[in-house]
């Protein structure tokens, strides 16, 4: 295997002094007054991000995070020039389906750890040995251990072809993909350039932009999703705006400010944001989604110092749809599973995934979780991804 090809094994060990100068930096920040209404309207509240921040100088520990990940297989790859960070896992039963999942924005890998056994081993979580995968779980480029792109063109087109080659280099000549967020662009991708080998796909987010104009007359579901993608582009769409078009601005703040950090990768939905205040303020966790947790993914972004490239690919995806305007996109070749979780930003109905994917196979709305779907409930979405892709082993 030449240089470029080569697959090397990868050990997390943040030096010292950047946890110190981490807290050093949170010790001086320079604290706005207190909100002046009653709910998140203005932004992060005061009291969440001062309990999260006293939490992440006074009780969590950086190095049990590290121990988790380097407990896991985890490497370093060269492709189209870009170092890819990802995990490989891969079961003890026989003929597991390979299975390449993709995070999203504000998360990282470390939102996907929880799914890991359920994927990897079901049997020990009440599933059959014929549903295990074995797991690969890169990092975006420009998030977490992958390396920052260089040059502009890391779009998830561009990404897609790279996950391709990557499971082409693990030896996997037949395996499915799986994204929501980014992930879900990217995972959409995959199945419009249907590289060989792969099966199919499953998402737990809908481009909108796939949709096209609504309906003239909206069935109650389709209203309540028009509702809710109305309401977050008038009172929740702060962050998407600035990284789609200003990410270098935002980039300052994120890079220099630990608190400013947090504040940003906090104010991303309402759901996902009550459960992550309720988490500090009250003690109560959802699921999965803990403080420590919610304080891993945030200082695996400080310590990599990935805020601004993370935010970079908003821009790149926003690039890639203004190049692609007016042009029907390829049609999705191979079979398509969707789940809607009841928390995500919207409830995509049924109606309009079939409309931007004819090859829906698997459909299904679940009772629970979010946006950190897979941090929530680890073992639904294990469950959702098993019988999305069960047809096609």
């Amino acid at each position: 295997m030449s240089n470029e090809t080569e697959i090397r094994p990868f050990h997390v060990d943040m030096p010292d002094e950047a946890i110190a100068d981490l807290r050093r930096r949170i010790a001086a920040m320079r604290w706005p007054t207190r909100e002046l209404v009653a709910d998140r309207s203005q932004g992060v509240q005061l009291a969440t991000i001062q309990e999260l921040t006293r939490y992440w100088t006074t009780d969590y520990d950086w190095r049990a995070c590290e121990a988790t990940l380097n407990a896991l297989p985890q490497f370093i790859t060269q492709i189209d020039g870009q170092d890819v960070h990802f995990i490989h896992v891969t079961s003890r039963h026989e003929n597991a389906l390979p299975l390449i999942i993709t995070h999203g924005w504000p998360g990282s890998v470390l939102e996907l750890l929880e799914v890991v056994g359920p994927l990897t081993d079901p049997t020990v979580h009440g599933g059959a040995a014929s549903d295990a995968f074995d797991l690969v779980l890169p990092s975006l480029p420009g998030f977490g251990f992958s390396a920052e792109p260089t040059e502009v063109g890391w779009d998830p087109g561009r990404i897609a072809r790279a996950w391709a080659e990557l499971m082409r280099r693990l030896g996997y000549t037949r395996y499915v993909a799986q994204g929501g967020d980014l992930g879900a662009y990217v995972c959409d991708e995959m199945g419009r350039q249907a590289p060989a080998g792969l099966l199919g796909i499953h998402l737990n987010l809908l481009k909108t932009a796939l949709v096209g104009p609504p309906p003239a007359e909206p069935s109650e579901q389709e209203r309540a999703a028009l509702a809710a993608i109305a309401t977050m582009q008038t009172s929740g769409y702060g962050y998407f705006l600035e990284q789609a078009t200003r990410p270098q601005t935002i980039g300052y703040a994120l890079l220099d400010s630990p608190v400013a950090l947090a504040a940003w990768m906090l104010d991303h939905d309402t759901d996902s944001y009550c459960k992550i205040s309720r988490a500090f303020l009250d003690g109560q966790p959802s699921g999965h989604l803990t403080r420590d947790n919610i304080v891993d993914n945030i200082t695996l972004y400080w310590l990599t110092g990935t805020g601004a490239s993370a935010a970079r690919e908003y821009w790149e995806n926003g690039q890639a749809a203004a190049r692609a305007a007016g042009q029907a996109p390829p049609q999705v070749s191979v079979p398509v599973g969707f789940t809607v979780f009841p928390g995500e930003i919207f409830r995509a109905p049924h109606s309009w995934v079939q409309k931007a994917y004819p090859t829906l196979a698997y459909f299904h709305e679940v009772d629970r979780g979010g946006h950190f779907a897979a941090w929530e409930e680890p073992e639904l979405f294990a469950t959702e991804i098993r019988a999305a892709f069960r047809l096609l082993r």
